[in-house]
Order: structure tokens, then sequence, then C-alpha cells
């Protein structure tokens, strides 16, 4: 295997999902790809870098994502359902990414902790303004949306810890289910 900066950055993404940012040495990685490491530098600038990229990178694919899923749907309770399939398929298809982005943001220098942070506060916001749109219509009966939309998030997120690609069920089939889950969450209402 060539090392490049995109081979550097993804055996970096597998030693931080395993072991996390701290617990990651960069002897770990040069030695991951079969390299010194002093030679790891041709590559990378530093190991703060390397987490910089995952997790701003990952974040910023989150929320275009959000935006994709929404984008174009007039029916409230049909843009909650894809924001939170397209959310959960991404957990069971992005495990490493969303394991260090869970665990390991706190580790992040600034500006990039800033940029991170607000990217989950707008996801979270919209996510909290659909179900509130979706009970002033009173299709969806949530107490607090506030609440909703934070249950709904965290419910996406574990599917990276327990996923396995190898399980009965396929990354899309839980996205789908857990689809069906996060309108539970936001109380949907039976239509009369």
């Amino acid at each position: 295997m060539a090392v490049t900066p995109a081979a550097v950055r993804d055996a970096a993404t597998t030693l931080f999902a395993e072991k996390g940012y701290h617990g990651t040495a960069l002897s770990e990685v040069a030695a991951h790809l079969g390299i010194r490491t002093p030679s790891l530098y041709n590559h990378m600038r530093s190991k703060q870098e390397l987490l910089a990229e995952i997790v701003l990178d990952t974040s910023q694919q989150v929320w275009a994502e959000f935006g994709a899923a929404v984008d174009g749907r007039a029916d409230v309770v049909d843009r909650l359902r894809e924001a939170a399939r397209v959310y959960a398929l991404r957990h069971a298809t992005h495990r490493r990414e969303a394991l260090i982005v869970n665990r390991d943001v706190a580790s992040l220098a600034e500006p990039v902790l800033s940029q991170v942070l607000d990217l989950r506060r707008r996801h979270e916001r919209a996510v909290r303004a659909l179900i509130a749109e979706g009970v002033a219509q009173g299709r969806l009966a949530a107490e607090d949306p506030r609440t909703a939309s934070f249950g709904l998030l965290e419910m996406c997120v574990s599917v990276a810890r327990w996923f396995s690609p190898d399980g009965a069920l396929s990354a899309q089939d839980v996205a789908e289910q857990y689809s069906d889950f996060a309108l539970r969450v936001a109380g949907l209402r039976d239509p009369d």
C-alpha cells in the first residue's frame, strides 16, 4: 500500500476508533502503515490535525446529509423520518468516524472545536424545529421538542456502538427501523 495523506488518515481513523485519540500514539499509526514514525510527517502535520480533519469533515457531512434529507419534502413527518433515517444510516456505515466524533470531540483545539460544536448545535436545533413544527400541526405529540430531539439523535448515535455489518440486519434495515423509532420518540399521532 502506498503511503499517502489519505492512507495516513485512514490508519489514524481506524486506530482512533479502536483506542481513542489519546490512546493512540503516532508510532502506532506509522506501524499500521509499515513505515517509521518520522516518515509520517511527509504526509501530515500533527496528530491534532488528523483528529481535526476526521471530526470536522464528518460533522460537515452530517449537516449536508441532513439538508439533503429534508430538502424538497413538504410533509414534516416525512422530513423527520428521512432526517432520522440518514443519521442512523451514517452511524451504521461510518462507524469509525462516528465513534471518534462522539468520544474525542473535546480533544479538538480551537478554532475547530467551536466549528464542530456549532454544526452539532445547528443539527440538533434543526431536528428540534421539525418536531416543534409537527407538534404545531398536530401531527406529533412530543411534550418537549428539545428533549425529543436529543433523545432521537442519541438513539441514532448509539448505532455506531453496536451495529455489525455481519449481523442479521443490514445498515439500511437498521436505518429504516430507527426512522420509525424516531417518529415514536417525537410522538407521532395516528391519522384520524
